[in-house]
Order: structure tokens, then C-alpha cells, then sequence
């Protein structure tokens, strides 16, 4: 019988959803914070459940002989060392949609609490002042809200603002037309939302496209009188750029849960005027915490007991027979999704992949969530094979398979064509003798290239003299070529350069490069 020690405070429900699964389950909810007592007893136990108290460092994975997964109890795990759990054999789950309605709910009872400046208001009576004047507020009804990331907390939110009867705007580089549709919101590109919204809501995960999206130009571009509620992630914001809008006058108000150093304890924006301050509530409610109690506990019993992996942050839905066959193309399967999630940047409607030879007799299922992974990661960032496939059907993506025997002169193939509002691009690559994937061809041009940690992707005009010109601004640029990889469709035509390079190119190498005659796009690549 497998055993779990639960070392933070889960529900009574939890545990027993262990025993009748006929896991047998220890539950001592202080022990996380005590880690000298958890690095004594973490070697008994198969499985170890958690909140946010648990610290699961390298230490104790070195000292854990025998456990098998680790189920987080809501969708953070910053307090889980997952390289060396990983490198370990240490399955670790989340439970990454159990607090939406939760973060959504939060979220609309900050912007009303801005609109009627509420909690300035409740200090004022409470200190003896009858200050009726001070506090005038606005009414939401009829105002417009822009909602920027449509995701799974961002439709809630948008669900719940027309409730209100608001008008609602969405910016999303995933958010196809239909799904806007069904939404009931209007997408929008960014410039249009700040200068239109009255309210702006951020449900958009912190990565390097979104890091800083609320930054002093973007306020500049935003309705005089706006407000902004940030219930998502720190760092999206520029606080002080938000600080010297609020003490201006150019922003109204804002509402602020998360912050870019976690806990505030001390931050510049605390001394800004008309500003709401919570302390990362977004997911406390008891019926949240009830949520994804129940829900890692299920996991980890299936997965302890039938060996069913769901919501793993590092690790497929594989068995031992298949993997050796199969991580191979796992592998090119992420790297073709992160190629072209890298080159896209315009609404996804949907993809096609396309498999071929022998690997299209092999369970497919793992290469098609790695394949969503790489796609979806560049702008959502905490995406997983497990969450992948949740993601792009929330975001109203079609996914279209298709399998069949070899017809060309490869073995074995993947394809992978996106379909934006604009156009349809695909990547093809199949992986040789030595395991190591290879790119057979991309927007329809033959080439062949070994995918390495940083590439650069070129698009030129076919012109004699342009490669001599781009090697000798590489080399002035100081980026050492590893391999130049050219194809293009006919003389004079469009032409691709895929360079393999050693290390990433900063911003300032980038624009020298696109700027270069007959260049028509330069992307730095990371894989």
C-alpha cells in the first residue's frame, strides 16, 4: 500500500478521498514548517501532498528514497525544486484550475471597490468622519472594460462584467474571432483597448512578451481618469510608472493584489494616493482551497495506485515500454511548437499536425500535447503537457491530427501547420539515427537543420552578396556562428536563414540585424 504524508493544512475531505482509494496517509499539516522534522520522516513515504508552507528543496529530494509525486495544492510551485524532483524520477503535480471563479470573483470586487473607493471611504467613517463629498464614485454600468488575457479567468471576468452591464474588450493574441464571439467580447489590439478602456483587468501569466506590459508608455496611451486592477501576476506592472500616474492624476485608481516582490512588505506604491493594496488573495476562499485540496488528492491517488499522471508539471502521460521510442519525437514535437510559436504572432485559430512513417503507429496523444506546449508557451509561459490541450481548447483553437503511411523519401515526419486569421505557415522535422531532431522544412522551403539552444531566423530577399553582408555584420556584431542553414523556393524569390549560434542575442544585436538590407524579419530563437 502506498504512502502519503500530507504536510500542510488540507482538508479532512482530502485526506480521507486518500484512505478510500486505499492509500495509506499520514497527516501531519505542521510538519512542513518544520524542516528538520520533514528531512527525518520524508524518506517513509511514496507521496507528499502540499501547500505553499512545505519548502520541497534539494535537500529533502535528496533525502526522499521512495517518493514517487508531489501534488501541489493550487497552481504555484515556486516552493518545489522541479530540476531536481525531475532529475529524481519525481513526478510533480498542480492543480492548475481549481481557483478561477475564485481569482475572477476577486478580481471584479476590486474594481468595484475603486469605482465606489470603498475602503477609503470605510477608514474615513470609522475615524469619526462623515466625509460624503470626498468619496464621490462612478458607476460601472455602461463603462467599458478591457480585459487583457482571455484566458480561463479572463472569460470568468468578462462573463461576470457584462452581468454589470459593461461593455467588454479583450486583448489576446490567442483569442480567435469565434471565441470572442462565443465570449460575447470585442478582441481589440493593445494600443485600442488602453485608449478606450475605462477599466483595464490583467488575467495574462508574467512572461518576457508580458513582463512590463503596464509600463509608462502604455499608460501615456491609456484614457485620462482610467483604472487598472491587477489581480494576475506581479511584474506586469511598472509600479512606478503606475505610482507616478496615480500621484498625477492620469490614472483614477488602481487596485493592486500582486506585487513584483512578494511579500510587500515595503513598496513605493503603498504611498500612492486612490490606490487599493491586498495581500495575493486572489485564490482565498475557503471553497478554492476546498477545490484543489480534493482535486490533488484525487490525482495522487490515481497516480499512486494506477499509475494515471494528470496535471504533472514534468513529466508526460508515457509508459516504460513506449518511452524510449517515443521521447524522441516528444522532443521534436516541442521544439517544432516552440519554432512556430516563436514566428507567430497574430490569433492562433488552430493547428494541423500532420504524422507520417512509423511514428504515426506510435501513441501520439504525448507528442500532440508537447507539440501544444512549445506553440502556447511563448505568450502564456506556465503551460505543461497536461495543461497544454485545456488551454487551447479554452481558447476556441482547433486541433486537427492526421496520420499515414511514409510517401516521401523520410522515414518518419512531423508537420505542423498554424492557422492565424492571416495566413497558414508550417514547420516540418524528423528525428535521425543519432536521436537528435532535425528540420526538414519550414513555410514550405527544403533545408535541413539540428535544432540547438539559440538559433537566429532570418527571412530575406534571394539576393546576391546578402550572406557575405550577414556574416560580416554577425561577426562585427561579435555572435558566433555554429551553422548556416539557407533554403529558399526559387532564384530571386524569398529566402531562409536558420543560424545556429552560441548563445542568445540581446535586443540592441537584434535590430542591427533587422536592419540590415533585404532583411525582411530577424527573430532571436530559444529552445
Amino acid at each position: 500500500m502506498p504512502k502519503v504524508l500530507v504536510s500542510d493544512k488540507l482538508s479532512e475531505t482530502a485526506v480521507q478521498i486518500f484512505r478510500d482509494n486505499g492509500v495509506d496517509v499520514d497527516f501531519l499539516p505542521d510538519v512542513g514548517k518544520d524542516k528538520e522534522k520533514l528531512l527525518e520522516i520524508i524518506g517513509q513515504y511514496d507521496g507528499l501532498a502540499i501547500r505553499s508552507a512545505t519548502k520541497v528543496t534539494e535537500k529533502i529530494i535528496e533525502a526522499a528514497d521512495n517518493l514517487k509525486v508531489v501534488g501541489r495544492a493550487g497552481i504555484g510551485v515556486d516552493n518545489v525544486d522541479i530540476p531536481n524532483a525531475t532529475a529524481k524520477g519525481i513526478i510533480v503535480m498542480n492543480t492548475p484550475f481549481g481557483n478561477s471563479i475564485t481569482t475572477a470573483e476577486h478580481a471584479i470586487s476590486m474594481m468595484l471597490a475603486l469605482a465606489r473607493q470603498i475602503p477609503a471611504a470605510d477608514v474615513s467613517t470609522r475615524a469619526g468622519k462623515w466625509e460624503k463629498s470626498k468619496f464621490m464614485g462612478v458607476e460601472v454600468t455602461a463603462k467599458t472594460l478591457g480585459i487583457i488575457g482571455c484566458g480561463n479567468i479572463g472569460a470568468i471576468v468578462a462573463d461576470r462584467a457584462q452581468g454589470l452591464k459593461m461593455k467588454v474588450i479583450a486583448f489576446d493574441p490567442f483569442l480567435t474571432p469565434e471565441r470572442a464571439l462565443d465570449l460575447g467580447v470585442e478582441k481589440v489590439e493593445l494600443d485600442e483597448l488602453l485608449a478606450r478602456a475605462d477599466f483595464i483587468s490583467l488575467h495574462t501569466p508574467l512572461t518576457d512578451a508580458t513582463r512590463g506590459i503596464i509600463s509608462a508608455e502604455n499608460i501615456a496611451k491609456m484614457k485620462n481618469g482610467a483604472r487598472l486592477v491587477n489581480c494576475a501576476r506581479g511584474g506586469l506592472v511598472d509600479e512606478v510608472a503606475l505610482k507616478d500616474a496615480l500621484e498625477s492624476g492620469k490614472l483614477a485608481g488602481a487596485a493592486m493584489d500582486v506585487f513584483e516582490v512578494e511579500p510587500a512588505n515595503d513598496n513605493p506604491l503603498f504611498e500612492a494616493p486612490n490606490l487599493i493594496c491586498t495581500p495575493h488573495l486572489g485564490a482565498s476562499t475557503n471553497e478554492a482551497q476546498e477545490n484543489v485540496a480534493l482535486q490533488v488528492a484525487e490525482q495522487m491517488s490515481a497516480y499512486l495506485m494506477h499509475g494515471a499522471i494528470s496535471n504533472a508539471l514534468n513529466f508526460p502521460s508515457i509508459s516504460a515500454e513506449e518511452a524510449p521510442k517515443l521521447m524522441p519525437f516528444v522532443k521534436l514535437a516541442e521544439m517544432l511548437g516552440s519554432f512556430a510559436g516563436q514566428l507567430t504572432e497574430s490569433g492562433i485559430k488552430g493547428v494541423r499536425i500532420e504524422f507520417e512513417g512509423h511514428v504515426a503507429d506510435l501513441n501520439t496523444k504525448p507528442m500532440v500535447s508537447a507539440l501544444l506546449t512549445g506553440v502556447l508557451k511563448p505568450l502564456l509561459g506556465d503551460v505543461n503537457m497536461v495543461s497544454a490541450p485545456v488551454l487551447a481548447k479554452d481558447r476556441g483553437m482547433h486541433v486537427e491530427t492526421v496520420n499515414r503511411e511514409q510517401q516521401g523519401a523520410y522515414e518518419n515526419y512531423i508537420r505542423l501547420t498554424v492557422i492565424t486569421e492571416r495566413q497558414e505557415r508550417s514547420v516540418a522535422g524528423t528525428v535521425f539515427a543519432d536521436g537528435k531532431p532535425r528540420l526538414i522544412q519550414v513555410k514550405g522551403v527544403n533545408m535541413e537543420a539540428e535544432i540547438t539552444p539559440a538559433m537566429l531566423y532570418i527571412t530575406n530577399e534571394d539576393k546576391p552578396g546578402f550572406i557575405g553582408r550577414l556574416g560580416t555584420l554577425l561577426g562585427d556584431e561579435g555572435v558566433n556562428i555554429a551553422n548556416f542553414n539557407l533554403g529558399r523556393v526559387e532564384s530571386g524569390g524569398d529566402a531562409i536563414a536558420l543560424i545556429n549560434i552560441d548563445g542568445e542575442l540581446s535586443e540592441a544585436q537584434l535590430t542591427n540585424i533587422a536592419a540590415l538590407e533585404g532583411v525582411k524579419q530577424a527573430k532571436s530563437l530559444k529552445f
